[in-house]
């Protein structure tokens, strides 16, 4: 049961690392200082005061930035990369409850995963800015910190409710995308 949970924990904190790519960082880091979660070589490098410090700041910098229009777009094209790079960090930190999975294949599973939620992100986006004229964006902004945040605390704290809230998440980003789509080419004809 415990590599069911840690499968649901994985998932739940990689997606979240697509909406926030430092909060679930920083919160596998606090909980591994903290010794609530074991997180083995290489990923204990995360539970160090210097890399707490530099999370913690770039979590700042990103969750002030990407409330400023013009510069939270930039923020999204640097989160192209970043995202699914801590999206695959966090699934991977997860190792010592999946041994039975393979080190590259969870950390594609986490790149895949932090990767497709951030892309979903930053296609909503720009419909976002072009219906609200950009006021919207610092809403949207910070109900992506807020739902990184709780699906963080979810998945190491209650995987199973994460799950629940993933499973929502996917519904939304899938509904989010064929409105998307259904918009796009609506505009085309």
């Amino acid at each position: 049961m415990d590599a069911l949970f840690g499968v649901f924990s994985a998932f739940g904190l990689s997606s979240a690392a697509g909406l926030n790519a430092y909060i679930p960082l920083l919160a596998v880091g606090l909980l591994g200082r903290l010794e609530y979660l074991t997180l083995q070589n290489p990923y204990s490098v995360l539970t160090s005061t210097p890399v707490l410090a530099i999370l913690a700041g770039l979590a700042l910098i990103d969750f002030i930035a990407d409330k400023v229009p013009a510069v939270d777009h930039v923020t999204h094209v640097i989160g192209g990369l970043v995202h699914p790079i801590a999206g695959a960090i966090v699934f991977a930190s997860q190792n010592n409850l999946l041994s039975d999975v393979h080190p590259a294949i969870s950390l594609a599973a986490g790149f895949v995963m932090a990767g497709g939620f951030h892309a979903t992100r930053a296609a909503v986006r720009p419909v976002a800015t072009a219906t609200t004229a950009g006021v919207g964006n610092p809403v949207l902004s910070l109900l992506e910190d807020v739902v990184s945040l709780v699906l963080s605390v979810l998945a190491i704290f209650a995987p199973l409710i994460a799950l629940v809230l993933f499973i929502a998440l996917l519904f939304v980003v899938v509904r989010a995308w064929q409105r998307l789509r259904w918009r796009t080419s609506a505009i085309r004809r």
